[in-house]
């Protein structure tokens, strides 16, 4: 009870809260708030999370929607969250890696599971367009996997439900990798995610890079937006910047990964891009001595493509998981 009343403990626990209501495109109770709670390590009763949002409500931070305890983030609760505490805000990016990690549930073997996507969302009349972009970059293996789904506005992907107006897209995220070497008994230590600059087709160095430990957002998002890939130009001429990501394994299972990699092939994904050698740099990037690096594609690299060409995207990466026999190869879409 003590922790209960602690005004940095309640702040910390209002400020997860209003993170997880604006995550998701559909208004939640304290039963689903409370649960997803448990995912970030923090434990509240039902009970106890409906006490906090009738506080929240009050204060205009959060709405009540219906006669049940469905809420949604009201736009003082937006910037609530953005005027959060700096040390809130630190790791949540690694926290949601660890999290999609333990959640992922993909059999090498038997091909389906749970797998971690990311979901993106295009306007309706721009939809048809941006595949046309996309396809290419998954054809040329610029994306972890070939197989995407697709939802209309309502229909769900994930626990993601897609707004009114919009088309939702699920692209697998490179966190499968994580998750299926962590089944493995294989720690994997995220490290970053950045543009990779590529030379006739082969890792040159990262450009730039943002640490998952300093992060409240995935980096993907933040070069998306800010312009800074060249996707289109690596699918034309074989050179250019792309979204990826660092990763380091402990140097006695190198080999086992490299298995698990032909085996994530046989899968149809493509992730690894390279594995460096035990103590060695990797693409201009040092890594730890009883180490060896890894760099895995990024799986926006074909959302991040059609943002090249002008169209329009809201992107929810690392956001949730689906059934891999739910995808769909990109060419039957």
């Amino acid at each position: 009870m003590k922790q209960l009343f602690d005004p940095e403990d309640i702040e910390r626990k209002n400020i997860l809260m209003l993170k997880i209501l604006n995550e998701s495109s559909d208004s939640l109770g304290a039963r689903v708030i409370s649960r997803k709670m448990q995912e970030h390590g923090v434990s509240l009763s039902e009970r106890t999370v409906r006490y906090h949002l009738k506080l929240m409500d009050e204060k205009g931070l959060t709405k009540l929607i219906g006669r049940r305890d469905g809420r949604t983030i009201t736009d003082l609760g937006l910037d609530e969250i953005t005027n959060a505490r700096v040390q809130d805000k630190i790791s949540l990016s690694i926290s949601r890696i660890d999290v999609l990690s333990f959640k992922t549930t993909f059999d090498l073997k038997k091909k389906r599971g749970l797998v971690p996507v990311n979901i993106s969302l295009f306007p309706e009349d721009t939809f048809s367009k941006a595949l046309l972009i996309m396809k290419p970059v998954f054809k040329k293996k610029l994306a972890v996997s070939k197989r995407v789904a697709v939802a209309q506005a309502g229909n769900k992907l994930g626990d993601i439900i897609i707004p009114d107006g919009k088309i939702g897209l699920a692209t697998v995220c490179s966190i499968v990798i994580n998750g299926v070497l962590l089944k493995h008994g294989i720690p994997i230590d995220s490290k970053f995610g950045g543009i990779l600059q590529l030379k006739e087709g082969d890792a040159l160095r990262f450009v730039e890079l943002i640490h998952y430990s300093g992060s409240s957002l995935d980096p993907s998002e933040i070069f998306i937006r800010g312009k800074m890939t060249s996707v289109n130009e690596v699918v034309k001429n074989n050179e250019g910047k792309i979204l990826a990501n660092f990763r380091e394994i402990p140097a006695l299972s190198r080999s086992l990964v490299e298995d698990l990699i032909a085996d994530f092939e046989d899968s149809g994904i493509h992730a690894a891009l390279s594995i460096g050698a035990v103590g060695n740099t990797l693409a201009q990037t040092n890594v730890d001595i009883n180490k060896a690096g890894m760099i895995l594609v990024g799986g926006l690299n074909p959302v991040a493509a059609a943002y090249e060409k002008g169209i329009d995207v809201e992107n929810k990466a690392m956001s949730t998981v689906m059934e891999f026999d739910a995808l769909r190869d990109i060419e039957e879409i």
